[in-house]
């Protein structure tokens, strides 16, 4: 999912074919308002962030994770190159429900904490 929030990001794509992959539901929602509130900004972003989660519960069909997302090295930049603000990349707690969705496992839920969360 992340990777291709990335890919999406770098044009502030919200119709990306490619955000639907991974995620639906509220996840998928709050990703494309992410990115269409890019667009209005006129910023994409560069880079990737760097995610290691981990397992919080699990059944057959459902499984609760927690990241701590570095972004760092994920950053924001207006159309002329430069960065949008001076503020660098944080870290961010996520938590995420995610679901099996037809024979593939998709994240249905995302709560992305503010950042230096974690």
């Amino acid at each position: 999912m992340w990777r291709d929030l990335a890919i999406a990001s770098e044009t502030s794509d919200a119709s990306s074919p490619l955000l639907d992959d991974h995620a639906t539901g509220d996840a998928l929602a709050l990703m494309e308002h992410g990115l269409r509130k890019a667009k209005e900004e006129q910023v994409i972003s560069k880079g990737k962030p760097r995610v290691d989660p981990s397992v919080v519960s699990s059944s057959s069909r459902e499984v609760t994770v927690q990241d701590c997302v570095d972004g760092t090295g994920w950053l924001q930049y207006k159309p002329d190159g430069k960065l949008k603000n001076d503020v660098p990349g944080s870290h961010s707690r996520a938590d995420a429900t995610v679901r099996l969705d037809g024979g593939t496992w998709k994240v249905s839920k995302l709560f992305f904490h503010e950042a230096g969360s974690c």
